[in-house]
């Protein structure tokens, strides 16, 4: 963890913060007036004060934000948010920019792994053959603490265009004047606009969005990446990426993720799935539009003169044929969409309508001479048709075991056999395996299921009506046992599905991933089983609900070792297992550095790729921009590569024995507070914003699984979202660092340093603490419960700081260091500038807290709203 890297200059990015600093201080004036700009001036200068150490300046700063009046709230925490946000664009913009282009350049990154893997001997072939097998799956999810409309994301990616162009050599005076002019016109919009949504999303509205983020982003990022790896492949190792590669696909739950989630239902899903084939074709169309302008040439092979009916342009004539069947497609969908007949026309059904006219053009192309015009448009549209498919996005659907149980229940009640749920899982498994192989139907003729059964039943109807590329995979939350998996299986098979679709059983628990080895074992055992999973087996590994049921330490560690008893069980039966991960982008929901939670993965657990949720605002960080989503791609191929070719170090068994220990002690210290503490929820529920994000429209989904409840009904979303607003971050630290000081006290201290030294695993936990630890405010949080807690409770965060505190030096120590973030300067410093202007946000939100929760006011939910998007922007991570 010590390591040192030269830093980067990063003068280009203070210029830009401060430019765009700069120009929503005009703006602001120009709105609000000079008398309002001078109000944010002094509280940004007393904030500064304060974070330098001012106690006069903090009691100042107080005592400004407590005496804003109601109609001031509003416009001063978006001054602020607004701030964040701008500085946030300029980071983005400062990792794709050409100052960082030695560093972080993505042609640069493949190419650099690529030659070391052959500096460190790996043949040629074993290269070739693990890009060949590079399978990548992005799952894209909705999320309900992204608060930020399209209208203003739109112009986020707007103004970090305009700063790509301003560092572009060669502008004229005219032409520098012109972006700046637009920069301040892109302010402007966003200061007198709304930045909210007022009502909630649908999961319509959230797929759309979805789907925006393929138009805008991805539909680009795709060849362009895959254009950069072929040309590493072809530097280092005289290669090329064959025609047909499609390393990455995306998939989406959008629509499809109806756990918990009542709003999303089949007929929902059926109107997603529609949605995201007329947009596939939208694009399409306008590829081969393009296409059209360009393919003029007249000579051509053979084969193409016969297809082309030995037209004058024979490119343009096969080229016509496709947009007339796009044209067909987009009638033909929204004819279906409006709920009309669907007319009598040939439409797009198979990725090989596309994908055989653009071959034939492309052979033509390279037989006659022509491979420059082969290799560069009209390649990226094929490789498009690779990666894309028809449907653009690929569809999961999960839904909770309990609701399929529900759904058997009823039916064997109907059929005087008893009640499914009151059965045994040999009882249980015994019925679905015996029904399975049975030819006859299981669901009476003239039964009337309830409402919740018959959307159940409805459901899987959906899934039987799509082709089978159209679906991802049947994700089964909260699965315990193996017939939690047979019982999806049987009620897909009553639906009519003939093409078996992946079911993924979610473990999520502390128990459920210590279960998971058996579980799957047992479904392995079984003959119908192995001949039903045809060799491959997908199973979902949950960050969220297991690091919300035992803290990240105990969990992260059950999810490791969970991985590795898989992929043994798997080996053993030899069937083929792609591990899912189904992680978050915060900390406490697994999230971490792309390449090092990678390398972080046990030995093997890449090999049949990589399956990954990227969620809400994180989709936007990674994958919202061109040039972003590039990057992040080949990322995630340089650290799979290097995964599956080098042998990641696996745990020595001391290093087991530790983890063990740790594990549990963790577990029990987070336990201890979370389920144990009488007064627990009581506190959570007085410090944080939990009960107003509950009202705030981020999301189709509910913030609770059901109404009431304690911590176990709340949704790890919104549960993390919660402790990092008033900058404890609990969830993220509680029991880890109690747990390491047990050890190093009880004489470990030698092989956690080792640990930390030699074994990535463990390495990236203490590194994802550290940067936890930076991001937290033991003053901030007391503030809050000074504000917002009753006398009786206070007693708790006076403890859970005390034991923050403790925690940060136990890892201090172990780093060798005296101060948090030594080894990564930027970050640090990232931090106390982005503090600045996050603090008068904490301290504004306490106060609107304690006012909207005496006397509950639109205004003051509306500015409750901004300070809580504004202190998100300033963590750069949500949920």
């Amino acid at each position: 963890m010590n390591t040192t890297q030269p830093e980067p200059d990063y003068s280009a990015l203070r210029s830009n913060v401060s430019d765009l600093g700069r120009i929503l201080g005009d703006t602001i004036a120009s709105a609000e007036g000079d008398d309002f700009l001078a109000l944010i001036e002094r509280i940004r200068g007393l904030s500064k004060g304060a974070r330098d150490g001012s106690g006069q300046d903090q009691a100042q700063l107080l005592e400004q934000l407590r005496a804003l009046d109601n109609d001031q709230l509003v416009p001063v925490a978006r001054a602020f948010a607004q701030f964040l946000n701008l500085a946030n664009i300029a980071e983005q913009h400062h990792l794709v920019s050409r100052e960082m282009d030695p560093l972080m350049s993505a042609s640069r990154n493949l190419a650099a792994s690529l030659a070391e893997l052959r500096a460190e001997g790996v043949p040629v072939a074993e290269i070739e053959q693990a890009i060949a097998d590079l399978k990548m799956e992005l799952v894209l999810t909705a999320h309900p603490t992204e608060i930020t409309r399209r209208t203003l994301i739109h112009k986020h990616s707007e103004i970090g265009d305009c700063l790509s162009r301003l560092e572009l050599g060669g502008l004229t005076s005219r032409e520098e004047s012109q972006l700046q002019l637009r920069l301040r016109e892109l302010v402007a919009q966003i200061w007198y606009g709304d930045d909210f949504r007022r009502e909630r999303p649908t999961p319509v509205d959230e797929a759309k969005w979805g789907f925006a983020v393929v138009e805008e982003s991805l539909w680009r990022a795709v060849p362009e990446f895959l254009r950069r790896l072929d040309d590493a492949l072809e530097q280092q190792c005289g290669l090329s990426l064959p025609l047909e590669a499609a390393p990455v696909s995306f998939v989406s739950w959008m629509g499809g993720d109806r756990d918990g989630n009542p709003n999303v239902t089949a007929e929902v899903t059926r109107e997603v799935m529609l949605l995201s084939r007329w947009q596939a074709a939208q694009l399409y169309l306008g590829d081969v539009t393009g296409l059209l302008d360009e393919l003029s040439m007249t000579r051509c092979s053979d084969e193409l003169r016969e297809l082309a009916g030995d037209a004058h342009e024979p490119y343009r004539a096969i080229l016509r044929r496709l947009r007339g069947m796009l044209r067909d497609t987009l009638a033909s969908i929204e004819a279906q969409l409006r709920g009309e007949p669907a007319p009598a026309v040939e439409i797009l059904q198979r990725s090989e309508q596309l994908w055989q006219p653009l071959l034939a053009c492309y052979r033509s192309l390279m037989e006659c001479g022509m491979g420059i015009i082969a290799r560069r448009t009209l390649l990226d549209v094929m490789r498009r048709v690779r990666c894309f498919g028809v449907h653009l996005v690929r569809h999961d659907i999960r839904q909770d075991s309990a609701r399929h149980t529900e759904a058997l229940s009823e039916i064997t009640r109907c059929l005087g056999l008893g009640d499914y749920a009151d059965w045994d899982e040999d009882a249980r498994r015994a019925f679905l395996l015996r029904e399975l192989g049975n030819p006859r139907p299981l669901v009476p003729r003239r039964w009337q299921p309830s409402a919740p059964v018959q959307e159940v039943l409805d459901t899987c109807a959906v899934a039987a009506e799509q082709a089978p590329e159209a679906l991802g995979a049947y994700v089964i939350s909260m699965a315990r046992q193996a017939s939690d998996v047979l019982a999806v299986h049987l009620l897909l098979q009553e639906a009519g599905v003939r093409t078996p679709i992946p079911v993924a059983p979610l473990f999520e628990t502390l128990d459920d991933l210590s279960r998971a080895r058996e579980v799957i074992g047992d479904l392995l055992e079984n003959h119908w089983y192995r001949g039903q999973a045809g060799g491959r087996l997908m199973v979902m590994i949950g960050y969220s609900d297991s690091a919300k049921d035992a803290g990240v330490m105990a969990a992260s560690w059950a999810q490791y070792r969970a991985q590795e008893e898989l992929l043994e069980v798997c080996q053993r039966h030899e069937v083929e297992l792609t591990l899912f991960h189904g992680r978050g982008g915060t900390i406490g929901r697994g999230g971490a550095p792309a390449h090092q939670a990678l390398l972080s993965q046990p030995p093997g657990s890449l090999k049949n790729g990589l399956r990954v949720t990227e969620q809400g605002e994180m989709i936007r960080t990674k994958l919202g921009w061109t040039s972003l989503a590039v990057k992040t791609l080949a990322l995630y191929t340089v650290a799979i590569c290097q995964a599956n070719l080098r042998t990641p170090p696996a745990p020595q068994d001391e290093w087991r024995e530790v983890m063990e220990e740790l594990s549990l002690e963790s577990c029990k210290a987070y336990r201890a507070v979370v389920r144990e503490q009488a007064d627990f929820v009581a506190y959570f529920r007085h410090a944080t914003p939990e009960q107003e994000l509950a009202k705030l429209p981020l999301g189709s989904r509910p913030a609770r699984r059901k109404a009431g409840g304690g911590i176990e009904s709340l949704r790890a979303i919104p549960w993390i979202f919660a402790w990092s607003q008033n900058r404890l971050m609990l969830p993220a630290w509680l029991g880890a660092g109690a747990a390491l000081a047990s050890a190093r006290s009880s004489g470990r201290a030698a092989l956690i340093g080792e640990m930390a030294a030699n074994w990535p695993f463990f390495a990236t936990r203490l590194s994802m603490l550290e940067m936890v630890f930076a991001k937290a405010d033991v003053e901030l949080s007391a503030y809050y419960d000074q504000v917002l807690v009753p006398p009786e409770l206070a007693f708790i965060g006076d403890s859970l700081r005390q034991q923050l505190r403790a925690d940060m030096a136990t890892v201090l120590e172990i780093d060798g260091s005296d101060q948090l973030l030594a080894n990564q300067p930027w970050t640090a410093e990232s931090i106390r500038l982005r503090n600045i202007y996050t603090d008068p946000l904490n301290f504004l939100q306490a106060e609107l807290l304690k006012r909207n929760r005496q006397h509950e006011e639109p205004r003051l939910e509306r500015a409750i709203m901004v300070t809580i998007a504004g202190i998100a922007a300033g963590m750069r991570n949500t949920g």
